[in-house]
């Protein structure tokens, strides 16, 4: 009993010799600056407090191999470097995250109201588009009433619409090649109508978005939020997700990016952050915010009742070059104009 004990005891202190030992890695990145931009340079080593003999010492990010010091050029947002190496033929596997700012100060916008039009305070919105004719469609959330419609903004009639199933949290939409997009929030499908009936024509699945939030497009391919700090670029005919964005400012990492439109090259997005009633104005190609638009004051002019919730919906009106802006389930539809804040 004695023996066997004995045993257990030294059983016990090499697992935790072991845990220990392994624990004691890690990597030490040192930085020139608080906030890193590319073109800043790190230096980083594997932190090593018994000085163990360290072999086959590999540094990654994104699969790729890298040394320190290390000039950056790499994607805004979260990065990960990744330390392999070997230790008494043991392998050891370290990640450890930096971010990488943008080098740009945002603008500050405010906003100006054309025209105020009736919205139907029942509508929690989570997508708002026009097409060309000038009609506008929006895409409506929460569980058993999420639907789709058609509506003429002007009167606030509403010329066709389409429940979806109550197991369907809607989202976002975009309209393309007389196709409608509509995402589900959790989920992870998708699904596409004809334009002129609400036909339903396909479904699509998400691959690596974790969920459903806002979506436009380009003409040529869709821009899709998951409610993470990544907007997602989808190829147009296989909606697979084929790159990402990662949305930051010079000094923050923004997520939670909700409904997303399109203009002038550039991505519109509300946001879904403690109820602040803020716009973003955002680069697709890095991901770099070049413009924060302040929507404060915007939700006192609508009706207070027990079920208004945050500014959401945004959509550009080619024909009258405004926007229009929304929230859920606000009574009122402005017609606005956004200009730089002096």
């Amino acid at each position: 009993m004695i023996k066997k004990l004995s045993s257990f005891i030294v059983l016990l202190l090499l697992i935790s010799c072991g845990s220990a030992t392994k624990e004691n890695f890690n990597i030490n990145i040192k930085k020139t600056k608080e906030y890193l931009k590319n073109n800043d340079q790190i230096e980083f080593t594997i932190n090593n407090p018994s000085n163990k003999n360290i072999t086959n010492l590999k540094f990654k990010i994104d699969n790729n191999l890298v040394s320190s010091p290390l000039l950056l050029n790499n994607k805004l947002g979260k990065n990960v470097l990744k330390a392999n190496f070997t230790v008494d033929q043991n392998e050891y596997t370290l990640e450890k995250e930096f971010v990488i700012y943008s080098s740009i100060t945002p603008k500050i916008y405010t906003y100006k109201i054309i025209n105020e039009f009736f919205h139907d305070m029942n509508s929690y919105t989570q997508g708002l588009e026009f097409d060309d004719n000038n009609f506008l469609y929006e895409g409506t959330g929460q569980y058993g009433s999420s639907m789709l419609k058609k509506v003429n903004f002007q009167s606030g009639e509403v010329l066709d619409k389409l429940f979806l199933d109550k197991s369907y949290f809607g989202e976002g939409i975009t309209i393309l090649n007389d196709k409608i997009f509509q995402l589900t929030w959790k989920s992870k499908i998708g699904f596409i109508y004809d334009l002129k009936n609400f036909k339903l024509i396909e479904s699509f699945s998400y691959k690596n978005s974790i969920e459903g939030w806002g979506l436009c497009n380009d003409g040529e391919h869709l821009y899709k939020s998951d409610g993470s700090e990544k907007i997602w670029k989808l190829d147009k005919n296989s909606l697979e997700e084929i790159d990402f964005v990662n949305v930051v400012t010079n000094n923050k990492v923004i997520n939670k990016i909700n409904e997303l439109e399109w203009f002038n090259n550039k991505i519109y997005a509300n946001t879904y952050q403690f109820n602040k009633e803020v716009g973003l104005i955002i680069d697709p190609l890095s991901g770099h915010v070049d413009g924060v638009i302040d929507f404060s004051g915007l939700k006192e002019k609508v009706k207070d009742h027990p079920k208004l919730d945050v500014l959401n919906g945004i959509a550009y009106n080619k024909k009258r070059q405004t926007f229009f802006v929304t929230g859920k389930n606000w009574n009122k539809l402005f017609e606005i104009k956004i200009i730089e804040k002096n």
